[in-house]
């Protein structure tokens, strides 16, 4: 009986410290920045469906592109049927003489709701969870600034801060969804509504050429 009691004692505290290493891993991970190309940076963000995200970020004068994919997890080549840990998120690949990584955060907040959990309007679930991610101090500061600013502002921020690691491109089919497919139900129903609601909130920021 003694000798059960002190495994079952090893094997509980070696979960523990699993656990603890893997918390203060998450903790401490430092973030991975992602070197410039041809004068354009490159900035994270999951905020639900990335074909919402992906219209938005487009829309801003200043980003070349933004393409959709997954991040915030471990699991490694995720896919959409099977991201597990992973959100949906854009890679948003923008000219920094023409808008900073600054507008870009309160892109993020202005677009969505800001203490929705886990999810953005209809779509509900860990993949479509709300995270910010910072690839440096500076970046960091800039983000904490302005949940500092919603929270004095009265909101509960559901969005999570995290250290940058990697993203990893999505299908070909979800590249450019919204505006390869305008007349799908979903672009209609919710992410053209919700492109129209961000826009009349940052309208300084919209490029001349897009309207809906």
């Amino acid at each position: 009986m003694k000798l059960l009691s002190t495994l079952l004692f090893v094997i509980l505290a070696s979960t523990c410290n699993e656990k603890a290493n893997t918390e203060i891993a998450e903790v401490t991970s430092s973030p991975v920045e992602v070197p410039s190309q041809d004068g354009m940076e490159r900035a994270y963000f999951a905020s639900g469906c990335f074909w919402c995200v992906e219209e938005i970020y487009e829309s801003v004068e200043g980003v070349s592109e933004a393409i959709s994919g997954y991040s915030g997890g471990n699991t490694e080549n995720p896919s959409y049927r099977n991201h597990a840990d992973h959100a949906e998120a854009n890679e948003v690949i923008y000219d920094p003489n023409k808008v900073s990584f600054k507008t870009l955060v309160d892109v993020y907040f202005a677009s969505q709701n800001i203490e929705q959990v886990n999810g953005q309007g209809p779509d509900n679930g860990k993949s479509y969870r709300s995270i910010i991610f910072y690839q440096n101090d500076e970046q960091k500061k800039i983000i904490d600034d302005k949940i500092a600013d919603l929270t004095k502002e009265g909101y509960d921020v559901a969005a999570e801060v995290k250290a940058f690691q990697k993203f990893w491109v999505g299908e070909d089919y979800h590249q450019d969804y919204a505006k390869l497919h305008p007349n799908q139900g979903y672009i209609q129903g919710v992410s053209i509504p919700r492109w129209r609601k961000f826009a009349a909130k940052m309208p300084e920021v919209i490029k001349k050429s897009v309207s809906h």
